[in-house]
């Protein structure tokens, strides 16, 4: 991956704003970090981040702490009027939150690479094959967010992360041969990393459970199992308990229906042999 990335998203101005009223409050209040946390069941290392401008801070997390530190509404009023320049939608903010946070993550694709397995010139050729067109700013801060996401692969702590992709993925051509290359190289190392289990399911199989389509799911560290879909009319988040279960129950079913993990090292050093 190149070590060159795109300016990260520009609202980050107004989020550290924020997170100073936030510390301000919070010391006015009484609070370490670490307390407050433990009032509000997230670590200090969140706080920590919210306040310093690195997270954002999630409309019903601003009432509570307006509700515990008695400010009035003046943390929830900041939240509804950040300027929305990155222009996530609030599903896709609170799908993040989630996978920073998550302790284990297994995730399904048949289309594309999973997001945080994508090399830079991956992300942008990716983003540039929407219909309608993003324009390059856009590219520019969709590209930016995705890779800072996959600073979890290298957390001090990092979550157990389980990939399983349909092996047609790997041959697609998207954004050129070198790109490609890149890519293959960077999942063989990836692949080699103690929190990740990397599996393709082979072209030639004659079962998949993920005919529906991709998925994720994701345990949060007070053990909580959620998950999330993807199809052509937009993304969803699944939380009913047994949505869930059938989704974990699909996952299993495609792990035993996929490469063993060093077969699909195999894989990748066949086709990175090809080249």
């Amino acid at each position: 991956m190149s070590a060159k990335r795109p300016p990260r998203p520009k609202n980050l101005t107004s989020m550290k704003m924020l997170g100073k009223q936030l510390g301000a409050a919070r010391r006015v209040a009484g609070y370490t970090q670490s307390a407050l946390g433990d009032r509000v069941k997230l670590d200090e290392e969140t706080i920590a981040s919210i306040e310093q401008g690195r997270r954002s801070l999630k409309p019903d997390l601003a009432a509570l702490l307006d509700d515990i530190l008695q400010t009035k509404g003046m943390l929830s009023v900041g939240v509804a009027n950040l300027p929305e320049i990155d222009q996530f939608p609030m599903w896709a903010e609170l799908y993040m939150q989630h996978e920073r946070e998550a302790i284990a993550l297994s995730w399904y694709d048949n289309a594309v690479l999973p997001g945080l397995l994508q090399t830079e010139a991956y992300v942008g050729a990716v983003l540039r094959n929407r219909v309608p067109a993003y324009d390059e700013d856009e590219i520019e801060t969709r590209t930016a967010a995705r890779l800072e996401r996959q600073e979890i692969l290298h957390r001090k702590t990092p979550p157990t992360l389980s990939f399983i992709v349909w092996e047609p993925v790997l041959h697609m051509v998207i954004g050129g041969a070198e790109v490609r290359l890149e890519q293959l190289r960077h999942l063989r190392a990836v692949a080699e990393l103690p929190c990740v289990s990397l599996q393709f399911l082979p072209l030639n199989s004659p079962y998949s459970a993920g005919l529906n389509g991709p998925f994720t799911l994701l345990e949060t560290p007070d053990h909580q199992h959620l998950a999330y879909t993807e199809s052509q009319r937009g993304s969803q988040w699944v939380s009913d308990a047994d949505e869930v279960s059938i989704l974990a129950r699909k996952y299993a079913m495609l792990r035993t229906q996929a490469l063993t993990t060093q077969d699909s090292m195999g894989l990748l050093d066949r086709l990175l042999g090809e080249q």
